[in-house]
């Protein structure tokens, strides 16, 4: 009866273990709209990555066209927005939160449409390091 236990909990676990996504993947929202991105890495005032905070974006384009995307970061604090267009309305201003810290960006896809940022988040009361 023992045996049969631990083989029925091998059978049950060993599919769950080999499912595990892995944890460096950096997660990325293609928009399909267009040719630009944004790459981000998000940190906490001590440099050290931040996992799952959220960033979030909204894509005006067109005449009254508009989306919301929103990803999260892995492990290493990364996450990446593909497929934008290339002349928003506007350009894209990023909002990175997690918890009560927050940190932002700003993208002018008309002089960088494949863009690279580090955002630190701060709570709301915490000065900016120089």
């Amino acid at each position: 009866m023992r045996l049969g236990c631990y083989l029925a909990f091998f059978l049950l676990t060993v599919p769950l273990l080999a499912q595990q996504p892995d944890p460096h993947t950096i997660p990325k929202v293609d928009a399909e709209l267009g040719s630009c991105s944004a790459d981000f890495v998000v940190t906490d005032t001590a440099n050290k990555p931040v996992y799952n905070a959220k960033i979030e974006v909204r894509v005006q384009y067109g005449v009254f066209h508009r989306i919301d995307l929103e990803v999260g970061t892995n492990i290493d604090g990364k996450a990446r927005f593909a497929g934008l267009p290339a002349n928003p309305k506007r350009g894209y201003f990023y909002r990175a939160s997690e918890g009560d810290r927050s940190g932002n960006a700003f993208q002018d896809p008309a002089t960088k449409c494949i863009a690279q940022f580090t955002v630190v988040l701060r709570k709301s009361n915490e000065p900016p390091q120089q």
